[in-house]
């Protein structure tokens, strides 16, 4: 397919006064000017007063748990995971899983998110999701163990872990991609951690790990090694992957040192945090001393919502009241988290930019609203007036996946019946 976007406007940091063109062919951009460029197209799609910008990446979900939404509500992390999320994960199947992981992926499409970096169970479902829903994905199959003296050579969710790797590393043409996940430094001991990391460094795949998520999780980890979790993650030598680590709320001055030498790609998660009554990531200082910052959503148990413009602009205001500093954030620099620094977590160089040879995974914003007029600066637009329901068009590699309140790849009335289904019979 070969598409010619016209009268657009793009970011100002792209560089183009006024309307501008925009040719996708296959998978990539291959033209952005001034000019119409010659040519026939599948397709003419018409911009005018629209923001043409790249997609959202959600850097942390766990997409099927919205099998949960709603369910444990106004609970601390630990009770509500080990009253509530953990017992209720014990019932969960391929098929809970999969409609379940539909249907986020559904909503992530709404809302301009085209791909996902997920740790979760039954993966085999979620990935047959993603490769049937045309969005991108890092999977990770959770690792958690308890037995100091454990063989991880045997043991039964190592194994899943890496049988996902032939099975579907790289699949979907490379929108599907398979990552490594320790769960916390909590829910893992030291033998796992190490070999894991050896597994992941061994075969050039990716990590994802929560990180530092509470002040409690950080003093029983000082009260069993010594240590803050993330130098226990140093130590045993996961960050020396390449890693996203969600949450780093609770983080010192010391660790945030770590994280920048290890190129650790922290997921920023304030809505789930909030909610959580986890407290507030010191983003601001993580940015100023040169981390590499993403956005992501949680899973909707802890969120409710997967939508990482809203988690953007969460971010973008909630540093300014805890500071009290107005200035602490910029709107022009909180895009970059949502959109280009999410595709680099996953390990994406050629997207979330705009440019010749870039992916082409967009959206296009109506910035016609009245919410959204007037607009004198469009990264305060997009940081404090636009709503993902301004979404009016979702790309990903090149593929309309989403238009105007309609799916192309998702039969949205079956997705529905059969993600009611399920929730009802898990429930009863």
């Amino acid at each position: 397919m070969k598409y010619l976007f016209k009268n657009a406007s793009l970011l100002p940091e792209y560089g183009y006064a006024g309307a501008v063109y925009l040719v996708v062919d296959g998978k990539t951009i291959t033209y952005v000017g001034t000019e119409r460029p010659a040519g026939d197209w599948t397709r003419e799609i018409d911009c005018h007063g629209m923001l043409l910008m790249p997609a959202f990446y959600n850097a942390h979900c766990h997409c099927a748990m919205t099998l949960f939404r709603g369910y444990g509500e106004d609970l601390p992390l630990q009770r509500w995971l080990n009253e509530k999320i953990f017992p209720a994960e014990e019932r969960l199947s391929d098929e809970s899983v999969y409609w379940a992981s539909k249907l986020a992926i559904a909503e992530m499409i709404k809302n301009g998110i085209v791909s996902f970096t997920d740790m979760y169970f039954f993966i085999d479902a979620t990935a047959r999701a993603v490769l049937e829903t045309g969005v991108k994905a890092n999977l990770s199959r959770c690792i958690v163990s308890f037995d100091p003296d454990i063989d991880m050579a045997a043991d039964n969710r190592m194994n899943e872990a890496k049988a996902l790797v032939p099975e579907y590393h790289m699949a979907g043409d490379g929108r599907l991609r398979i990552d490594m996940s320790l769960h916390a430094e909590y829910t893992n001991v030291e033998k796992a951690c190490r070999y894991v990391a050896d597994y992941t460094a061994a075969n050039k795949l990716r990590m994802h790990i929560h990180l530092s998520e509470t002040e409690q999780e950080v003093k029983d980890c000082f009260g069993r090694h010594g240590v803050s979790p993330v130098q226990f993650f140093e130590n045993t030598g996961v960050l020396d992957c390449p890693t996203t680590a969600a949450h780093c709320v609770w983080v010192n001055e010391d660790d945030m040192d770590i994280l920048r030498e290890k190129n650790v790609f922290v997921a920023h998660n304030p809505v789930s945090n909030l909610k959580l009554g986890s407290g507030v990531m010191p983003m601001p200082r993580m940015l100023e001393k040169g981390l590499r910052v993403c956005i992501g959503t949680d899973g909707v148990a802890s969120n409710n919502r997967l939508d990482v413009l809203r988690d953007m602009q969460t971010a973008a205001i909630l540093h300014k009241g805890v500071q009290r500093q107005p200035d602490c954030t910029h709107a022009a620099d909180m895009i970059a988290l949502a959109t280009r620094n999410g595709a680099l977590s996953q390990g994406r160089d050629d997207c979330g930019l705009i440019g010749v040879g870039c992916a082409a995974d967009l959206i296009l914003v109506d910035t016609n609203a009245p919410h959204n007029r007037p607009s004198f600066d469009p990264y305060a637009s997009l940081c404090y007036s636009v709503d993902a329901s301004d979404i009016r068009m979702t790309m990903a590699d090149g593929v309309i996946l989403y238009e105007n309140g309609e799916y192309t790849t998702i039969d949205m009335e079956r997705v529905m019946a059969n993600a009611e289904r399920v929730f009802d019979g898990y429930f009863k």
